[in-house]
């Protein structure tokens, strides 16, 4: 199976569930279909078609990492932001850090490889899996980012995006 809405019945929350889930807490988002993205040279390929020119945007990568205490944490940074993960466990103060398994990352975020989000957090913060964001989120307008599948993308109100980490109960710990 793939990280695209072709499967997202086979996931814990599918995206049709967490859309549903944000239009029942009043949040906005814009919702672009596309083709399935799997690196950000893929989205940076299709972005132009659903980017509004002029508007104040992050569009992200993000990683799920776990350390040699097998604590898992998502980090989602700037898509163009380089990031060397021995200094990023140093600066965390948590040491080695590797990239989770598949298996876990299914486990613990409810979505498959390609389709990493800060949205998933929906189901990590219920299993303890930490957050870092990239403090340029604080300065954008928009932060773009898949809905647990990765031939969809939202568009969402900085603001917004704040409110579903506090709806899920999702402590957000900002990266310089």
């Amino acid at each position: 199976m793939d990280a695209s809405s072709a499967f997202q019945d086979s996931l814990p929350l599918s995206s049709d569930a967490l859309l549903a889930q944000l239009d029942e807490w009043g949040l906005a988002y814009r919702l672009h279909t596309h083709v399935p993205l799997r690196t950000v040279e893929d989205a940076k390929a299709v972005e132009d078609q659903f980017m509004v020119p002029g508007e104040n945007a992050l569009r992200v990568k993000n990683l799920y990492l776990r350390d040699k205490k097998k604590r898992n944490y998502l980090v989602t940074l700037e898509q163009s932001r380089e990031i060397d993960l021995k200094a990023l466990g140093t600066e965390l103060g948590i040491g080695n850090l590797s990239f989770g398994s598949a298996e876990r990352l299914l486990q613990n975020l409810g979505i498959r490889p390609g389709a990493v989000s800060p949205l998933a957090m929906i189901n990590g913060a219920e299993n303890n899996v930490q957050f870092f964001m990239d403090a340029a989120a604080q300065q954008a307008d928009v932060i773009y980012m898949h809905p647990l599948v990765n031939d969809r993308t939202v568009a969402m109100a900085r603001a917004d995006v704040m409110t579903f980490f506090d709806r899920v109960g999702c402590e957000v710990n900002w990266l310089p």
